[in-house]
């Protein structure tokens, strides 16, 4: 393509992009004076019980606010509440009906700089801190995804949950409480909350300073093809064949393991209604080299049994260790999943599995995708374009993100990319999956660049992190000091 064809064809997705933003291009903030770096200590947030009363009040008063409950909190130096805010079922219609979402706040001081942090999913009630919050010595306000956990309109009315009204409720969100927290914000999630970290940039790039999203991916399709090629690739040869080796000999003795299955949700008291025990088990197993390198690592290949002597005991064990078969296809998960599911079939899209190596045990080939896992029938045709327009806009005119990936994590294979003259950036965690990719397993040079950049990014400090070889000493765990609970274990 001649190179002023390109232009003009980046200018058309260019515009394009900007008519669906609320809010226009982003632009640099300008430093106010309260956004001074801030070193906050237990010592000064030893206030009086008359100003922690005052905190409770200030945040009864903000717009939207319709519960404040303060409950322990486990993170050192912070005060802890759970929130309920009111937002539209559709931000097109703010007089229609109204619903609560529920949030927590990690207080630290007014003056510190805010991490808004949304999982995707339903929210933990439990009090933590990720890993940009406690990098800047932050506040954190955690916001549950509409239609998942508590956070539901009553008329339940699927078409309102969409990208946009996601980002709207995350703009309300800072509208009400950037007043109260004058300080520069950054946005952040993993995976499913990564996409909707940037997202919430997409349609209102003024709204937070800078973006962390970890693990995001941006698929093109209902099955997208890089995700195939991925696990092709992924691991050295012998581990990719053996793992190959373990679903022919599974679906070979699919009648054997099907009790397995059965009792697995005897035991539990769930079943699998909707898919049906046996395609739950196809499912599994076709999914099974996704979910190893999503959550596992090389040095799981040298435990992995030979497929031709494994007994079936050994083989179901490994595959629900694995694959988590009632936690993923169990009907009790579905459930508390459609919102996921819906999005991924209308919206978000997902991966495709490799399966010529399985055609001939295969009986539901083709069926793996989002929308068979919903209860109810999806009315709405999968319209891909306003991701496909954020992730354009990313590339194009994103500035202040930062992404990272697991370079084992199949998720990787839809990765985000950035312009680094936008002062944007992507990295890559080396021997990191879908879990434990963090700035602070970076190697050097680049956990010291990421640092650099965030610290600049909120004009506060950055708590010095390790070298890298001293990693497994740093705090309880080699993933470091921060209670990072995971909110949804999802392979899709």
């Amino acid at each position: 393509m001649r190179s002023d064809e390109k232009r003009k064809r980046s200018a058309w997705w260019l515009v394009a992009a900007a008519l669906w933003q609320a809010c226009g291009a982003p632009v640099e903030p300008e430093a106010t004076a309260a956004e001074a770096a801030v070193t906050t200590t237990v010592a000064a947030l030893e206030v009086s019980q008359a100003q922690e009363a005052d905190l409770v009040q200030r945040l009864q008063a903000v717009p939207g606010v319709l519960s404040v409950v303060e409950r322990p909190s486990t993170v050192p130096g912070t005060r802890f509440f759970h929130l309920g805010f009111e937002v539209p079922t559709d931000h097109r219609r703010p007089s229609g009906e109204r619903f609560t979402l529920r949030a927590t706040l990690l207080h630290r001081s007014e003056s510190a700089p805010m991490v808004l942090y949304s999982g995707g999913y339903a929210l933990s009630s439990y009090s933590s801190e990720y890993e940009p919050t406690w990098l800047l010595g932050a506040n954190q306000l955690s916001v549950e995804y509409r239609y998942f956990g508590e956070s539901f309109p009553l008329s339940r009315d699927w078409r309102r949950l969409d990208v946009w009204q996601a980002a709207a409720d995350f703009h309300q969100l800072v509208q009400a409480f950037k007043p109260l927290y004058p300080a520069r914000w950054l946005n952040t999630g993993g995976s499913k909350g990564g996409m909707a970290a940037v997202h919430h940039r997409f349609f209102y790039p003024r709204d937070v300073d800078a973006t962390v999203a970890y693990v995001a991916p941006s698929s093109h399709g209902l099955s997208d093809p890089r995700y195939i090629g991925f696990l092709e690739r992924v691991g050295d040869a012998a581990c990719r064949e053996r793992l190959k080796g373990l679903q022919r000999t599974a679906l070979e003795r699919r009648e054997e393991m099907l009790p397995y299955v059965e009792d697995l949700a005897e035991s539990y008291e769930d079943s699998f209604h909707l898919l049906g025990t046996d395609r739950a088990f196809e499912f599994a197993v076709l999914e099974f080299p996704f979910a190893f390198w999503q959550y596992g690592s090389a040095e799981w290949c040298d435990y992995l049994p030979e497929p031709e002597t494994v007994s079936t005991d050994e083989l179901f064990e490994l595959l629900d260790d694995v694959s988590d078969i009632l936690y993923t296809y169990g009907d009790l998960a579905l459930g508390a999943y459609a919102g996921y599911y819906y999005q991924s079939a209308t919206e978000l899209g997902g991966p495709g599995y490799p399966d010529a190596h399985l055609k001939d045990l295969l009986r539901y080939r083709g069926q793996d995708v989002s929308a068979v896992y919903l209860p109810f029938q999806v009315t709405e045709p999968y319209n891909p374009l306003v991701p496909l327009l954020a992730e354009l806009w990313v590339h194009h005119a994103g500035q202040r993100i930062m992404f990272l990936y697991g370079d084992q994590d199949p998720w990787s294979a839809a990765a985000f990319s950035v312009r680094e003259r936008n002062d944007s950036w992507r990295f890559t965690v080396p021997n990191a999956n879908h879990s434990n990719a963090r700035i602070r397993r970076l190697p050097d040079a680049e956990r010291a660049l990421a640092a650099q950049r965030l610290s600049e990014w909120m004009n506060a400090p950055v708590r010095p992190m390790p070298a890298q070889g001293a990693l497994t000493a740093f705090s309880v765990a080699e993933d470091g000091p921060v209670n990072e609970p995971t909110e949804g274990r999802r392979r899709r």
